[in-house]
């Protein structure tokens, strides 16, 4: 079949990578892609978020399967808009509908969903320019440390936890009156600290049938010892070592069931990814948000464990088949290092020279911020590469996935020395 992968960072080049493993797959085309997707596909200079020219794409092309990586385009309603073109109306897609991706594209619209159907979260409450200064009120009896979120889209760097009310108060004026994200901080979502420890848990639904995926962890702060501000994601995990059977099984009853069942009973037919951002809080699950798609960087450790072929996995999930499926999953451990630009998450510059590429042995290198010219390969991005060792032990995954992340090289390179340690030391 011929699949269109919409996207460009390291995520779609890993889904790349493993969709191109299937004899199912006959074109793959990226849109728009980078310099990873382009030594296993065909980039299309097409924006994930131009809905006019993705619908020519799949017309000119003979597209069988969509495919929507980033959150984006979920959000502003590609899947809808496919399906209000006659001739693509039954077009099998693997993203949910505008409504659907509400469950990422709003904070608030999330913690309503939870709190409606009985899924176990942090007590919240939202707030608007408007009702600024009953917040900063309710800021005043909160305990310390608080969680603030902006609602809309942030590029996963919209969640401040402040130590101090007077931050917490001086943060919620920055979102709501001076802009700090922009109309993603048009609504603000104060939350209860949760003190546990995180893991991420994904689930592929066909909107009725569902197959939890291999779980992750991810390391969101820039600095060592998860100091300093929030990333995109600074490496994974996977398997976690405190994910155990019994937690996993809490998991699925406590939060996966009743997600998909509260979806069905507000009427979203939601086929595609769910992450679920959990907290293991004294050995219970509680939820800190949903994401409408796979995460980046835990597809990079996800998809390597994953044997079922994964196009025939995909074309299940938009078909409703995902019955008739069985998901194997690899024993093996999977440990990923972002290396990212300097100065990320805030400015840095691009156009860096990258090499070594050539000479990294037993990793799978995932581009996520690059682009090829003239021969060489650039940096284009905050996060630039992703760099997925697996072995059989976390030791030796994270050994591999350090010394990939030494061995690059490019003008300015950041990369966290601290992947995966905290979990080796980890004690219950």
């Amino acid at each position: 079949m011929n699949i269109l992968l919409l996207g460009s960072g390291g995520r779609e080049h890993a889904f790349a990578w493993k969709l191109t493993q299937s004899p199912l797959c006959d074109t793959l085309l990226v849109a728009p892609g980078n310099a990873g997707t382009a030594q296993v596909a065909t980039n299309v200079p097409v924006s994930a978020t131009d809905f006019p020219a993705i619908a020519d794409l799949i017309r000119t092309r003979s597209i069988d399967l969509l495919i929507v990586g980033p959150e984006e385009p979920l959000v502003k309603g590609v899947v809808d808009y496919m399906r209000q073109q006659p001739d693509l109306a039954k077009l099998p897609i693997v993203g949910p509908d505008a409504e659907g991706a509400q469950l990422e594209g709003s904070k608030d619209f999330s913690k309503q969903f939870m709190q409606r159907h009985g899924i176990p979260t942090a007590a919240s409450q939202t707030f608007t320019a408007d009702t600024l200064n009953e917040g900063l009120v309710y800021l005043e009896s909160h305990s310390l440390p608080i969680v603030l979120k902006a609602d809309g889209l942030a590029a996963g760097k919209g969640v401040i936890i402040a130590e101090t009310v007077a931050e917490a108060q001086q943060t919620l004026t920055d979102m709501l009156s001076n802009g700090r994200f922009g109309s993603a901080g048009n609504k603000v979502v104060i939350e209860q600290f949760l003190r546990g420890i995180e893991l991420s848990v994904f689930v592929l639904s066909d909107g009725v049938n569902y197959k939890i995926l291999p779980e992750a962890k991810d390391y969101k702060r820039i600095g060592e010892g998860d100091t300093g501000p929030n990333t995109g994601g600074m490496g994974a995990v996977s398997p976690v070592v405190f994910a155990t059977p019994s937690f996993l099984s809490k998991v699925e009853e406590k939060v996966v069931k009743p997600t998909l069942a509260g979806l069905q009973q507000d009427g979203i037919q939601y086929r595609g990814f769910i992450f679920i951002g959990l907290m293991k809080v004294n050995g219970e699950p509680y939820v800190i948000e949903y994401n409408a798609r796979m995460g980046d960087p835990e597809t990079e450790v996800v998809l390597p464990r994953i044997q079922t072929d994964f196009a025939e996995l995909m074309m299940a999930a938009a078909q409703g088949k995902l019955a008739n499926i069985d998901l194997l999953v690899s024993p093996q451990t999977a440990v990923t290092t972002v290396v990212v630009s300097g100065g990320y998450p805030d400015v840095y510059e691009t156009g860096k020279i990258i090499s070594e590429l050539d000479r990294l042995e037993d990793v799978t290198a995932f581009h996520a911020g690059t682009k090829a010219e003239d021969g060489q390969i650039l940096t284009n991005g905050g996060r630039v590469l992703v760099l997925t060792a697996q072995a059989n032990s976390l030791e030796n995954a994270v050994r591999k996935s350090q010394e990939a992340a030494r061995r690059v090289q490019f003008d300015g390179k950041q990369y966290r020395k601290d992947i995966g340690l905290d979990l080796i030391r980890y004690s219950d």
